[in-house]
């Protein structure tokens, strides 16, 4: 069994949880792309067996988020879900919020939270944070490609539509936001609603699935592959499938590629005239 599961994560469940849900209804290996926070929800991407070896794929796919920032607050967490170190930071206006949101787009750096699960020798962020351990993480660079406020939630909250690259931290927009602003900033909810070709409205919670219907819900692999398709001939599928390469007038780059019965096989590469196999899939 090959594809993808498009969960909605449920807030409160952690991305391991789902995985684990989907691995036991299809007895086979499953992996997520791209984790979600336990207070996050939203599209969590879980590929089924083959699948998972487009991990890379996906790592860089855009992503789409709603979250909501709450302002004069801060947390050791850079959430409410951590314990509140600062309250009574002023609360900016909507006017002064737009106008500094350009200054966080592009291709910024960004400090990861230290309640992450970046790694340090060995362990992850959030597991020496526990432990009272004092660290430091570098900067990274990441893209925004956009941040647009959305409303006013409540006295000191705002709702924000985010479009950003892999690897982005949510939170730490909202303490650097908070921090430009002359505040502080902390996340308070935060709903994923897009990563790559997975949107929430194609997506399914966990619950509802079952082994009677879970055929219903997976998404073939070639699916969500937005490349060019190569249908060999038999003598060039044989070498093909063989590990063998064979001469190609096509550009550069990377290939659905089907078996001579239709059937999908996995990726190919073109270099230089050279179209070589490169992942099976199926």
């Amino acid at each position: 069994m090959t594809g993808f599961i498009n969960v909605n994560k449920r807030q409160g469940t952690s991305s391991a949880q789902e995985v684990a849900k989907i691995r036991r209804l299809t007895n086979t290996p499953c992996g997520h792309m791209g984790t979600l926070d336990p207070m996050a929800s939203g599209v969590l991407p879980v590929a089924i067996g083959n699948a998972a070896r487009l991990f890379d794929y996906f790592l860089g796919k855009n992503k789409t988020y709603i979250a909501t920032f709450k302002f004069g607050v801060d947390s050791d967490t850079l959430d409410t879900t951590g314990e509140i170190t600062f309250q009574g930071g002023r609360i900016p206006t909507a006017i002064e919020i737009s106008d500094v949101l350009n200054e966080f787009t592009g291709e910024v750096e960004q400090l990861p939270p230290k309640y992450s699960a970046k790694c340090i020798n060995g362990k992850r962020g959030y597991q020496l944070a526990r432990e009272g351990v004092e660290f430091e993480l570098s900067p990274k660079k990441v893209t925004i490609h956009g941040i647009k406020l959305l409303q006013n939630i409540s006295a000191d909250e705002y709702s924000f539509e985010i479009e950003c690259g892999g690897g982005t931290y949510i939170r730490s927009i909202a303490r650097d936001l908070g921090v430009r602003l002359g505040t502080s900033a902390i996340m308070s909810s935060l709903v994923r609603t897009k990563s790559g070709p997975f949107t929430l409205d194609n997506s399914v919670q966990s619950n509802l699935l079952s082994p009677q219907n879970m055929d219903d819900y997976i998404i073939k692999t070639q699916d969500v592959l937005s490349f060019e398709s190569i249908y060999p001939s038999e003598t060039e599928a044989k070498k093909l499938l063989n590990g063998l390469s064979v001469v190609s007038e096509r550009a550069d780059g990377i290939y659905k590629f089907f078996n001579t019965d239709g059937s999908f096989y996995g990726l190919a590469e073109v270099k230089q005239k050279v179209l070589k196999v490169r992942t099976k899939l199926c």
